[in-house]
């Protein structure tokens, strides 16, 4: 027997694994790809803020990053090379970067095509107005973890600068504006730390996570929370991590003032003068825990401040026996126009301005078009609202203008971003393509 027979006679057993494992790389590879076709596809291929940016020639196609990435399906193998595959679902966690072992991957805010916006914040935390601090998605962190970490973090810069001597008449230490992650681990932080300090929320106690679809995994990873210890899950839902939120708060006995929204920030001789909707508030110093959707987008239309007018659907089952108008073309109206049809005796009707789908997901757009042709909801297209009354939608289209029965009306349309606001209180903002 030769040499070469017998080492075939060696490698015959491998040849079945190797096939199979060269089969298995292959699928992967046109799974990935998929996902990156349908984002590309929609048009969803800008990351909302901070990612990964990876170097094609120094990454081994380990696929560490894919592994690492909590959200999933984020990054994906494609010809044995990472690439981000979804670039939308990225909320810049960074353990893709952390996990892999070629240092190919860089974390940056933009694109070379769409910048970023991101004011500048030092390392206390404080933007370029001395007193003005930022912490959370603000930033361009978007993970709860970190928005946690950061706000109990600039709460130390903000005690650290704050002098009893200077703690006089009826002037707060801190305004907490926002009740996020950032803004509840600020809040607790705040107690903690003796300061006299307001929180005030424009929406309800959770801020951005309190509008994630039920069920949602919201963490993913152990955080300290202030007040309370160690946020010690390896997953927890939404719902349930408010619950805890809810519970910390109200037996920590924090000031926090809901469903009011902060309209100007004005410097004055020592501290600021900060309006709300509501009152005018004093305060030597103003943390910026809001997030970067920052207010709903809104119609603009007669009619638009009635109760039936809301800017997320939370819960399908309240819209029982009801007419329902879903306003948007992106994916978040179409999921809650999908979730609303299972509902008993409703009637949906989703409208959007222009002629189609373009940039929602092509899964949604194939259950879309299931559910209009099999009559179970209506869909305009190329359509505008002109007027909300209690009973009606005034609609118009290239056909004329039309009324609809109408009980209720969920716009689904984004949201403005705060970049402004920041500007008129003095905020430096810097957009970035594609930088750290």
């Amino acid at each position: 027997m030769t040499d070469f027979t017998i080492g075939l006679a060696y490698a015959m057993p491998a040849i079945p694994i190797w096939a199979s494992y060269v089969l298995t790389r292959q699928r992967r590879s046109d799974l990935h790809k998929a996902i990156r076709d349908d984002a590309i596809d929609a048009g969803l291929i800008e990351p909302p803020s901070l990612h990964p940016v990876v170097d094609l020639n120094a990454c081994i196609g380990c696929g560490a990053c894919v592994l690492a990435c909590p959200e999933g399906n984020v990054l994906g193998l494609i010809e044995d090379k990472a690439h981000l595959i979804d670039p939308t679902r990225c909320i810049g966690h960074g353990a893709c970067k952390t996990a892999c072992p070629a240092d190919a991957i860089d974390l940056v805010f933009g694109t070379a095509t769409r910048g970023v916006d991101i004011p500048y914040v030092d390392p206390g935390f404080e933007t370029n107005v001395p007193g003005i601090y930022i912490a959370g998605e603000l930033g361009g962190m978007g993970l709860i973890r970190n928005a946690i970490e950061q706000g109990r973090q600039a709460i130390g810069s903000i005690a650290a600068a704050t002098k009893q001597a200077d703690r006089t008449g009826d002037m707060l230490d801190l305004l907490i504006v926002g009740a996020g992650p950032a803004g509840i681990s600020a809040s607790l932080a705040a107690q903690q730390a003796g300061l006299r300090c307001e929180t005030i929320e424009q929406d309800s106690l959770g801020g951005t996570v309190a509008h994630y679809p039920r069920g949602k995994i919201a963490m993913t990873a152990p955080v300290e929370l202030p007040g309370y210890g160690t946020l010690n899950f390896r997953e927890i839902s939404k719902e349930d991590l408010i619950g805890i939120w809810t519970k910390v708060v109200d037996e920590a006995g924090v000031p926090i003032a809901y469903e009011e929204r902060v309209l100007e920030i004005v410097p004055q001789g020592v501290g600021f003068s900060i309006a709300t909707t509501a009152r005018t508030v004093h305060a030597r110093r103003v943390l910026l825990a809001i997030g970067r959707r920052g207010t709903p987008r809104t119609l603009d239309v007669p009619g638009e401040g009635k109760t039936k007018v809301v800017y997320r659907l939370i819960e399908p089952e309240q819209y029982v026996g009801r007419s329902v108008l879903v306003v948007g073309g992106g994916d978040s109206a179409i999921e809650a126009a999908i979730a609303l049809v299972d509902v008993p005796r409703t009637t949906v009707t989703l409208m959007h301005r222009g002629e189609a789908f373009d940039r929602a997901r092509k899964k949604n757009r194939a259950t879309l078009e299931m559910l209009v042709s099999g009559g179970r909801l209506v869909c305009c297209t190329g359509t505008k609202v002109l007027e909300i009354d209690d009973r009606h939608v005034a609609l118009v289209n290239a056909r004329g203008r039309a009324q609809i029965a109408n009980d209720d009306v969920i716009v689904c349309a984004g949201g403005v971003l705060p970049t402004e606001f920041l500007r008129k209180a003095g905020v430096s903002v810097e957009r970035k393509f594609g930088s750290p």
